[in-house]
């Protein structure tokens, strides 16, 4: 008759040890993956709500106010200086968001228009980024840096 066998201690362990290895290495590998997929999460979110904002604005017929709060890390948008916000955003305390030609309160006007132009700069992690708002019909834009 043929015994069977399982696996011995010490093989086991040795699989183990090597899947440990493997999951180390791909955890170290997919960092940066992380940091990449959040600041891209950011700024399409952070371009989702200014779009927002401007379909609020012209569908509604009110100013819209876009404020950003960079030290407490979050924006709003409202559509008086004194109502309260349609709209409040938080972002991860790794984003930095300072301006650098456009204060970080602007108006999106009930044609779509914003009142001010300018840039902010945004700092994902390692990365850095422009955001751009032209004047007339509000267009803005982001690019890498």
């Amino acid at each position: 008759m043929k015994s069977e066998q399982g696996f011995t201690l010490i093989e086991a362990l040795f699989v183990l040890a090597i899947f440990l290895i493997i999951a180390t290495v791909s955890a170290i590998c997919f960092k940066p993956q992380h940091e990449t997929m959040e600041s891209e999460a950011f700024l399409y979110q952070l371009q989702s709500d200014l779009f927002y904002g401007q379909q609020y604005a012209l569908s509604h017929q009110h100013t819209v106010s876009v404020v950003i709060y960079p030290d407490q890390h979050y924006y709003i948008l409202r559509y008086t200086p004194t109502s309260k916000p349609f709209l409040t955003r938080y972002y991860s305390n790794l984003i930095t968001i300072s301006p650098v030609t456009l204060t970080p309160v602007f108006e999106i006007t009930p044609s779509g228009s914003v009142n001010k132009s300018g840039s902010i700069a945004l700092q994902c992690g390692s990365k850095h980024y422009l955001l751009t708002i032209l004047i007339g019909k509000g267009r803005f834009y982001v690019v890498k840096e």
